[in-house]
């Protein structure tokens, strides 16, 4: 830059290098938006998902799923929503698991239609799926462990169903992580997750991932740089720095989760308690067969006495912290009926077990004994005995 310069063009020009070799240990961040195109094969724009931030998220994510390509989106809902209308037409049909997190059912019953792309619901086992498949079934999509009540999906059996009617397979895999689950080695086609919960981990990131083959990339990429849904180098780069500590924080979380699931099984206060972890739990088995940890989520119904609801347990309690989302270093208790399946019907709640007492822990990596005793203060004071 010449010395004599204007002001305003120092502003803008001066100090800069065009290109920096820093061999440090964490991926420089390149916040540009307009990036030189000259002597370039792929020319590289944020919204076409090749800029070198989300290039290095993509392949981290990709590895952590064993999948041979990854994409990153705004948000979980912008992974599966790009994800369905990038592989599914007007006049084909997408088969749901009857268990689904809250944004996913209301973008198979309000959005979907509007594209000509029809869905239908049903109970995640090969017969009722088998009974479900049209002619024109062109993705089967599941959510295992389901939100909000854990139920566990046997992963191989729905994808070799799949596989044999030439059908494409999805799961959100957001409960799991990539740590407990990898869905690709059972067969399945494309595992979306919303970052946001276990790879963000701090509670302070909004971003959605998939995870795939080099082919549906390909065909999700295209479709995802028309509606756009991306993330900023800025994003990236603290989420490659929360992915680091990924596994540290989720072999924590399955620990405690573990724990106060026994713990909230065994009080005299508490009604149900879903976790796959527990030998008693329906799918234990399949969880065990698919899993290599159990997960960090939760969900427990007390036994309230006369007057009290979920609320008053909530505010009781003095650790634990009531909020939406999940997946973060602090325990966090949440409400399905007022948050995550607030846009479903009461009637259709009660269809698929949310009930409105029911409250779902994400656990985090505290002490479990402060936990457990932040938990049975808040449930002597709100809960009577199951059993009386």
């Amino acid at each position: 830059m010449k010395d004599q310069s204007r002001k305003a063009t120092l502003c803008v020009h001066a100090g800069k290098e065009k290109s920096l070799n820093i061999e440090g240990v964490n991926t420089p961040i390149f916040t540009s938006s307009a990036i030189d195109f000259l002597d370039q094969e792929d020319v590289l724009y944020p919204r076409n998902f090749n800029t070198i931030n989300q290039k290095v998220v993509a392949a981290k994510i990709a590895a952590l799923e064993t999948g041979e390509a990854g994409l990153v989106f705004g948000s979980g809902m912008a992974a599966i929503s790009n994800s369905i209308l990038a592989l599914v037409k007007s006049g084909e049909h997408v088969l749901f698991q009857k268990d689904l997190y809250g944004g996913t059912y209301q973008m198979a019953m309000q959005m979907l239609p509007q594209f000509g792309i029809s869905c239908s619901f049903a109970e995640a086992n090969a017969e009722a799926m088998k009974s479900a498949i049209r002619p024109e079934t062109k993705l089967i999509y599941i959510e295992t462990p389901s939100n909000p009540l854990l139920r566990v999906t046997d992963m191989k059996v729905i994808a070799d169903l799949a596989k044999n009617y030439g059908i494409l397979t999805m799961i959100d895999n957001t409960f799991a992580s990539p740590i407990n689950q990898n869905p690709i080695k059972f067969g399945i086609d494309i595992v979306a997750h919303s970052g946001s919960k276990y790879m963000g981990g701090h509670s302070d990131l909004l971003f959605g991932a998939v995870a795939t083959s080099h082919v549906l990339r390909k065909r999700i990429s295209e479709s995802g740089k028309i509606l756009g849904s991306n993330v900023n180098a800025t994003t990236c780069a603290l989420i490659e720095r929360s992915l680091k500590t990924l596994a540290l924080r989720v072999l924590q979380q399955n620990k405690n989760a573990q724990a106060l699931a026994e713990f909230l099984q065994q009080h005299p206060r508490v009604q149900q308690v879903y976790y796959p972890g527990l030998p008693d739990s329906p799918d234990h088995e399949i969880a065990r067969r698919q899993m290599s940890g159990f997960g960090g989520m939760l969900s427990f119904e007390p036994a309230l006495r006369s007057g009290a609801d979920a609320e008053s347990l909530i505010r009781r309690l003095k650790v634990i912290a009531p909020a939406v989302s999940l997946g973060g270093v602090e325990t966090i208790v949440n409400m399905p009926a007022r948050t995550s399946h607030s846009l479903l019907p009461q009637e259709e709640r009660q269809k698929v077990g949310v009930k409105d007492i029911l409250l779902r822990l994400s656990v985090g990596i505290e002490d479990v004994q402060d936990l457990r005793e932040d938990l049975d203060q808040a449930l002597q004071f709100a809960g009577v005995y199951a059993t009386s």
